[in-house]
């Protein structure tokens, strides 16, 4: 089972590891940015409404999605200085627990803030289990995409309900990861070319690749494509099978939740 949680929304999927078959599937979205409490009561809700999220599972994934972490190079990381990391970059409270996803092969160290409740509820729902940030698993699988890249730079844009996530990796080395909170085209479209600027990127050159909750009728993908020369959606091939009571989502879309069943 894999579990996407973050204040616009959340994913659920569950996989029969033996015939490769996706056996539930449910994507919630919110209409308005919650809390971590609000959040909390509506994992409740679909739990009280999906007799299935009731049985036991081998492994449950719990994947956070939110703007509170930095990537940090394993030969600077300190983990006594774990919280000073988050400091630039996220208003953070004294009483906040903060993770830490080691990204071994890639040299780098995740920090960030999860949500404390919300764990608290599936450990008592499942026991033990291992969670992540969706950033994580972006980086390790893009620079994993990436690992013959010997020239040009690949921008990822990870769109959600309330910004975009954005990695970008150059010559099979990773050059910029950072999450945007915007809610308008000209935003979405300013943080992108902003961002070009300031690493010397030509937006004639390199390659856009999107994923997420975008598509190409929509008003982000037509500002994107009127400023990027090379825009194009994430390939994905998953190899899983659909129980044919679960209806097929996009695979760029739900890239996270798919990539942590394997």
């Amino acid at each position: 089972m894999s579990i996407q949680v973050s204040l616009n929304g959340l994913s659920f999927c569950a996989l029969d590891t033996g015939s490769r078959r996706i056996v539930f599937f449910r994507d919630q979205r919110f209409p308005k940015k919650l809390n971590p409490i609000q959040t909390l009561q509506q994992i409740e809700k679909i739990y009280s409404e999906e007799d299935f999220l009731e049985r036991e599972f081998g492994e449950v994934k719990v994947l956070f999605s939110n703007e509170l972490y930095s990537l940090i190079p394993e030969s600077l990381f300190q983990e006594e200085n774990a919280t000073d990391y988050l400091k630039f970059n996220a208003r953070i409270l004294e009483t906040d627990f903060v993770a830490l996803d080691a990204l071994q092969e890639d040299d780098l160290v995740n920090v960030y803030i999860p949500f404390t409740n919300i764990n608290n509820y599936f450990f008592d729902k499942y026991g033990e289990f291992e969670y992540q940030h969706c950033t994580s698993v972006l980086v390790k699988e893009f620079l994993k995409m990436n690992r013959d890249q010997r020239s040009g730079t690949r921008v990822y844009l990870n769109r959600n309900a309330s910004g975009y996530d954005l990695i970008i990796i150059q010559k099979n080395k990773l050059l910029f990861s950072n999450t945007f909170m915007c809610d308008t085209k000209e935003d979405f479209i300013y943080y992108l070319l902003f961002t070009a600027e300031q690493l010397e990127l030509d937006p004639e050159e390199f390659e856009l690749i999107l994923l997420g909750n975008i598509t190409e009728n929509s008003d982000y993908y037509s500002i994107a494509y009127t400023y990027i020369r090379h825009i194009s959606f994430l390939k994905t091939s998953f190899g899983y099978i659909f129980d044919d009571k679960v209806r097929v989502p996009e695979g760029y879309k739900f890239f996270t939740l798919f990539t942590s069943l394997s």
